[in-house]
């Protein structure tokens, strides 16, 4: 019953045309929900974009023939004579927004073939839950270490997702854990890693999503076992551990037993006698707990009657054996349980025996975060099997999908960073390699793009706008934005083109979107405006390209007499003063050099040269900055230095890529780049039946298969960095070839994790 003044106040909402305060919905409405998670912003709206996965590399270690035997008895596939995969899942590391991808997956039609593998059985991730975190990286030139700073993609993605503090990342997390429920099978599991700041919420938004009923276990993880924030004034207890929460789909959802070994003060306490021959026993009850109600036997034994967990022949079998004791007489007999017949203490939620990674971790990546192997390995363990498909969308360093391999799970992953991906793509590589030398089972893995970006905005649209006011708001921070890239290019605008911004001396200029890649849609769309107004030479000007997409595109833009260049938007276009000194720098793709070498039907490659254009703070402005006695390293034209300003005020500089190889991390040949065409499924609506009133289950997906005009570049042969050897082969293994023409793709990827790609066209003699 409502109050008078409950009832004076809805009278008051409902007059004046505001909405009625959530407490009143529960005295009005009959609701099941005692709670509801709220916060600003909150919208019931997921994500339902289906954008075509395109498949940018293909990477197999190929397989001794004993090995490519054992494979096609064991796996789900088929290989080729060298032992690489033709056939079967293969696992997917994917580049790009995990909303977009986890919607793409969800929707699209790999969802077919997810569900064909059982569907996801396992997800763990580890978002970002560290306010202070950035996507700047710690790299290394010869014995110097400096910072990689975020791309403006990064940035963004950053600032989306901490811009508004806790809001923006609960609206960040909520929508990707309402996706991965939807793509989780039935009998699925999911692990969420976080730390005091956001555990609260998570735990909140998990019970809403998944159902308070479905948590099993709030894991506490001592992460480090040491913390200096005493002795650095910290007014708090030093934090030690971390969170990881573990719910399940549905009552389905089957928890392993996972076991633990003992330590040494549990087998000193308990484990107390040993045998002749010094195994370690303890004795345990030989009663049947519950007695005749849970259907033990009862029956004199050893002069003693009770009810016993075993028969009693079992029972005198036993004592014939040795393996029961009387310690006394009239006592209860009990039994002798050797420590090597258990297989150790059954997992709890208290993990305090797993280490940190250390620096000279062989595992280590120098990827902040980054988690170790051991703990990754109990979650897989305990909530998947052999050949389950197990998923990370943060991946990171690629820890959850390197220990899947390992594991014999299959795996998806993603990241929105490319530096992210190229380091998965190396470990998972060294991972290949391992399991290919001790003779064990491993699957290729695919790197993968979304394509076709739908054009969004991007510089913070009011979402409590109307639709009007949006778009509206939306074409001028547009403009805005186009006029200040026009203005740092020094380029003059210009009207009346589609996708042309701007002209500078002779050429036209346009400008991909701030928040998304320029993909091969967006190109194609500047090539066909301009054939269609008969425009030769255009700059391109994006903060990021698509993986893959040159030199292809650049190669088609010339075969129809247009000259396409291709040009980063520095971060600094938006420094005032910058523009101001003529301090911005549009840099140039980088290019490479090669140098084919034959021997019969044999053909090698030579990398000879590579060219980088970044820039990254400038020498001028280190040099204004810098106190005495300090230090900046610099990236300007494409070269790293060192400025140091000693106690006397005098500037040093040092120069620390000292040759082209330097800003090579990684190298990689594709003998015969279009032996293999990249084929996608892509939606083709169908009526199954015609009715005068067609309703949605009139409708069903359908897919057929199209080739997109491009080529697979399939990884043959790789050189690169590690940890322990900075060492570059700059020659690849010879490669037989049919006689013929043949385009040889190289692609080199820099220690930024760029990627460059250049093709050659050579010709094998003979018959």
């Amino acid at each position: 019953m409502l109050t008078d003044n409950e009832i004076r106040d809805i009278q008051k909402y409902l007059q004046s045309g505001k909405p009625l305060p959530d407490r009143y919905r529960f005295l009005l409405f009959e609701d099941k929900r005692e709670v509801e998670l709220v916060w600003n912003g909150k919208t019931n709206e997921v994500c339902n974009i289906v954008m075509p996965f395109q498949t940018i590399e293909q990477v197999d270690e190929p397989r001794t023939d004993s090995d490519s035997k054992m494979q096609k008895t064991l796996f789900d596939f088929d290989t080729d004579e060298r032992g690489r995969q033709l056939k079967g899942w293969t696992n997917k590391l994917i580049w790009g927004d995990n909303k977009l991808i986890l919607s793409s997956l969800k929707n699209g039609p790999l969802q077919e073939e997810i569900e064909k593998q059982g569907g996801i059985k396992l997800v763990y991730i580890d978002p970002p839950f560290d306010v202070g975190a950035d996507f700047s990286m710690q790299l290394e030139v010869g014995n110097e270490q400096f910072t990689k700073e975020a791309n403006i993609l990064e940035k963004l993605a950053y600032r989306d997702t901490w811009g508004k503090g806790a809001d923006s990342f609960i609206a960040m997390i909520y929508e990707r854990l309402y996706l991965i429920k939807d793509l989780l099978a039935e009998d699925g599991a999911i692990y969420v890693h976080c730390d005091y700041r956001v555990s609260s919420y998570i735990k909140l938004i998990l019970d809403e999503i998944f159902g308070a009923d479905n948590f099993v276990n709030q894991i506490v993880w001592k992460r480090t076992f040491s913390h200096g924030d005493v002795g650095q004034g910290a007014k708090h207890l030093g934090r030690l551990h971390d969170y990881i929460l573990f719910y399940k789909k549905s009552d389905k959802t089957l928890i392993r037993n996972v076991f633990t070994p003992y330590s040494e003060k549990y087998i000193t306490d308990f484990y107390k006698y040993k045998s002749k021959d010094g195994k370690p026993y303890r004795l345990v009850s030989l009663l049947g707990p519950g007695g005749a109600a849970k259907g033990n036997p009862y029956y004199e034994f050893l002069g003693i009657k009770r009810y016993w967990v075993y028969s009693k022949e079992k029972m005198q079998k036993l004592y014939a054996e040795g393996r029961i004791v009387q310690t006394k007489p009239g006592t209860v007999p009990q039994k002798i349980r050797y420590i090597d017949e258990s297989p150790g203490v059954p997992l709890q939620d208290l993990w305090m025996d797993i280490a940190p990674l250390q620096g000279g971790s062989l595992e280590k990546r120098d990827y902040p975060t980054q988690k170790p192997e051991e703990l990754i390995e109990r979650i897989v363990r305990t909530s998947s099997s052999e050949g389950d498909l197990i998923a990370d969308f943060f991946a990171g360093s690629g820890t959850t999908l390197a220990v899947a391999e390992k594991l014999g799970r299959k795996w998806i992953g993603s990241d929105l960073g490319k530096f992210a991906i190229h380091t998965t793509r190396k470990r998972l590589l060294d991972v290949q390699r391992q399991l290919k030398s001790e003779g064990k089972n491993y699957r290729a893995f695919e790197i993968l793009n979304l394509g076709k970006y739908e054009r969004q905005h991007y510089i913070g649209v009011n979402p409590n706008l109307r639709d009007e006011e949006k778009q509206k708001q939306l074409e001028n921070k547009e403009k805005d934005f186009v006029k200040l890239i026009l203005h740092a290019y020094k380029a003059e605008a210009v009207q009346n083109f589609e996708v042309f911004h701007g002209k500078k001396n002779n050429r036209l200029v346009a400008i991909g979107p701030i928040n998304l890649p320029v993909t091969r849609l967006f190109v194609e769309e500047v090539i066909n405006e301009c054939r269609q107004k008969h425009i030769t030479k255009v700059d391109i000007l994006a903060f990021e390209f698509e993986m893959g997409l040159f030199p292809n595109i650049q190669e088609e833009a010339k075969s129809k007499g247009i000259d396409l260049c291709l040009k980063y938007i520095p971060s600094d276009v938006f420094d005032k003063r910058a523009i101001e000194k003529n301090q911005v720098v549009f840099n140039d793709v980088s290019y490479i050099e090669v140098k084919p070498l034959y021997k019969g039907k044999l053909i090698a490659i030579e990398l000879t040269d590579f060219s980088v254009f970044y820039n990254q703070d400038s020498i001028k402005n280190a040099e204004e900055s810098l106190k005495e006695g300090g230090s900046r390293i610099v990236i300007e034209k494409g070269k790293i230095i060192k400025i140091t300003k000693d106690k006397s005020g005098i500037i040093e500089k040092e120069l620390l890529t000292k040759k082209w190889t330097d800003w090579i991390d990684y190298w990689s040949v594709d003998y015969d780049f279009e032996s293999k065409k990249e084929i996608i499924r892509v939606e083709k609506e169908k009526s199954i039946k015609q009715t005068g009133k067609l309703n949605a289950e009139d409708y069903k997906k359908e897919y057929e298969e199209v080739w997109t005009g491009d080529y697979i570049f399939e990884n043959e042969w790789q050189a690169f960095r590690t940890k322990k050897n900075r060492e570059l082969v700059l020659k690849s293994n010879f490669k037989e070839l049919r006689p013929g023409k043949h385009k040889v793709a190289i692609k080199v990827i820099d220690i930024f994790g760029n990627d460059t790609m250049k093709i050659i066209e050579i010709n094998i003699k003979g018959k």
